[in-house]
C-alpha cells in the first residue's frame, strides 16, 4: 500500500485568492497578460437529439451518410470563479478534482508517442501513486495532446462533458486487464486525467471545471462514444442552475490537474469539464497547447 504523500504547496505569491478580474501584467506568455479572477463566459452544454434518439459520437469519420454526432448544443453564460490561490482547499474526495504545483518532467517536447510513454508516462504514474489516497496500482491506458492550430490533430473542446461513465470505466477494466478483471472489479478502480499546459502559463482557451459536489445525477447523460472496433461511453452534461463551476488562471508548466472521470466507490466523484473562451484573452494570445494522460486507478 502507498501512502500518500503531501499535496505540494502553493507557492506564497499565490496564497491570496483573485477575487477580482484582472490581466496579470506580472505574467505573460509571449507577451500576452495572463487573465485571472473570476470571469463569465459561455459554456456549451448538452442538449438531446430532437428525434428522441440514443445520443451517439463518433470518435473518427463516421459511416457514409451519418452525421459525427447526432445531439445538440445548449449554451449558457456562466460564472467561473478562480482556483489560484486556494488550490488547497479542492480535492478529489469532495470535489473530484486537486491541484498540484512544482511537478518538474524530464520529457520537453511531447512530439514523440513513444518517448512520452517511455518518460513521462512514469512521472504520472508515480503522481499519482504519491498523491491519491488509497491508490496501489496504476495503468496509464491513453493519452491526448491538444494544439490551437489549424493544422493541429486534436484541439481544445469546447463542450461540457465527462470522459467516462461508470459503464465505460468497469468497460475499460475489462478491456486492459481481462486476466484479472473479476479481482479488481471486486476493488475499488477510478479513472483519473492528469492535465497539464504544454506552452504555459495558460492564456487562452483555458480549462473550466464544475464542483462536482454541485453536479445531480439527472445532469448527466450517457452518450455512446463510437470506435471503429468498439462502443463506450461518455457523459453530455445538462445545464442547471446550481453548478459551481472553476479554472486555474494561467497554468504553467510545472502545475498538474487531477480530473476524476469515475469512481466505483462513489458515483458522484465525477467532474465535467470543458475548454471556454475567455473574454479578457488578449489578441494575438498564444494558443493552448495541453496533454492529459488518462488512467485506471486501483485502491
Amino acid at each position: 500500500m502507498t501512502t500518500a504523500a503531501p499535496i505540494q504547496p502553493t507557492p506564497a505569491h499565490q496564497l491570496r485568492p483573485f477575487l477580482s478580474s484582472i490581466l496579470d501584467d506580472a505574467t505573460k506568455n509571449q507577451g500576452s497578460p495572463v487573465p485571472r479572477g473570476p470571469v463569465r463566459s459561455n459554456l456549451i452544454f448538452y442538449a438531446p437529439p430532437t428525434d428522441g434518439a440514443a445520443p451517439y459520437n463518433y470518435v473518427h469519420d463516421p459511416p457514409a451518410g451519418q452525421p459525427k454526432n447526432n445531439f445538440g448544443s445548449n449554451v449558457q453564460a456562466i460564472n467561473i470563479n478562480d482556483v489560484r490561490g486556494r488550490e488547497s482547499q479542492f480535492t478529489l474526495s469532495n470535489n473530484a478534482f486537486q491541484v498540484l504545483s512544482g511537478i518538474e518532467s524530464e520529457e520537453k517536447d511531447f512530439a514523440d508517442d513513444e518517448h512520452i510513454k517511455r518518460v513521462y508516462y512514469p512521472e504520472v504514474e508515480k503522481l499519482l501513486l504519491n498523491n491519491v489516497p488509497g491508490a496501489n496500482r496504476v495503468l496509464l491506458f491513453d493519452h491526448t495532446i491538444r494544439r490551437s492550430n489549424p493544422n493541429a490533430s486534436r484541439g481544445p473542446v469546447q463542450r461540457v462533458h465527462i470522459d467516462q461513465t461508470p459503464k465505460s470505466a468497469e468497460a475499460r477494466v475489462r478491456h486492459h486487464l481481462p486476466d484479472e478483471v473479476e479481482e479488481l472489479l471486486k476493488g475499488r478502480y477510478r479513472i483519473i486525467n492528469v492535465w497539464r499546459p504544454l506552452n504555459g502559463p495558460v492564456v487562452a482557451s483555458p480549462l473550466a471545471i464544475a464542483d462536482s459536489s454541485s453536479v445531480r445525477d439527472e445532469d448527466l447523460v450517457g452518450v455512446e462514444h463510437r470506435y471503429p472496433d468498439r462502443t463506450g461511453e461518455t457523459a453530455g452534461v445538462k445545464h442547471r442552475d446550481g453548478q459551481v463551476w472553476y479554472y486555474w488562471s494561467g497554468m504553467k508548466n510545472d502545475e498538474r490537474m487531477f480530473l476524476q472521470c469515475s469512481d466505483s466507490e462513489n458515483f458522484s466523484g465525477r467532474v465535467p469539464h470543458t475548454a471556454f473562451v475567455d473574454p479578457r484573452t488578449p489578441e494575438g494570445a498564444p494558443g493552448r497547447e495541453s496533454i492529459e494522460v488518462r488512467a485506471l486507478v486501483f485502491g
